[in-house]
């Protein structure tokens, strides 16, 4: 299998490019916005993920293992595919979607192609129990053991909490998901178990900067 590729873009298509690694080019499938950050005719690094079928192989290129774990999470909720874990992660970083799942916000989940509220609600609801809120924007997936600390922490599921309770009072006033999330987070940095409401008043100084 391989899982890392470098080697120089010798082209981008809308749904492939390939890589020239000593000779040998291999043709990567990646999302859309991966794809238009490759440089034609230089140096890239890709995380890859093999995928094995029956009638094919094919190679998905990540630019971070955190991308790469994020899809891979993804395929094991039923009825969710390659495509449509690369359709996500073309509207969703890893640290959006964990978020995402983490305050219930199918709205986000559906901005991807195909992805209709019953799916939604499904990956929200499957990976519940697989990531944990992300403290500090890591993007990375927690390990079984990590998410059982912060389950025993009950400081750390209050704050949790009320960011939830925060995003979801901000996404009720108009707020955008994703940025009353992203607002949440950088308000509650430096403060001691802030309550909701002080949350929201911090968080709405942060969207009108």
């Amino acid at each position: 299998m391989i899982g890392r590729l470098k080697g120089t873009v010798v082209s981008v298509s809308d749904d492939t490019a390939i890589i020239d690694v000593g000779g040998v080019g291999y043709e990567i499938f990646a999302a859309a916005r991966v794809l238009q950050g490759l440089p034609l005719g230089e140096d890239v690094t890709l995380s890859i993920e093999t995928l094995v079928r029956e009638d094919l192989i094919r190679l998905v290129g990540f630019p971070t293992e955190s991308e790469r774990g994020a899809f891979r999470i993804l395929q094991t909720v039923q009825g969710v595919g390659a495509k449509h874990a690369l359709g996500i992660l073309q509207v969703l970083t890893p640290t959006d979607l964990y978020d995402a799942i983490a305050a219930e916000d199918l709205t986000a989940v559906c901005r991807a192609h195909g992805v209709g509220k019953k799916l939604a609600q499904r990956i929200v609801t499957e990976l519940q129990s697989k990531v944990g809120a992300l403290a500090g924007a890591t993007g990375e997936v927690l390990t079984l053991a990590a998410r059982r600390k912060v389950a025993d922490d009950a400081s750390t599921d209050q704050t949790a909490s009320a960011r939830a309770d925060a995003v979801s009072a901000l996404s009720h006033l108009g707020y955008d998901g994703i940025d009353a999330r992203r607002a949440v987070a950088r308000a509650s940095e430096g403060l001691d178990s802030p309550g909701v409401e002080v949350l929201i008043k911090a968080a709405l100084k942060e969207l009108a900067a």
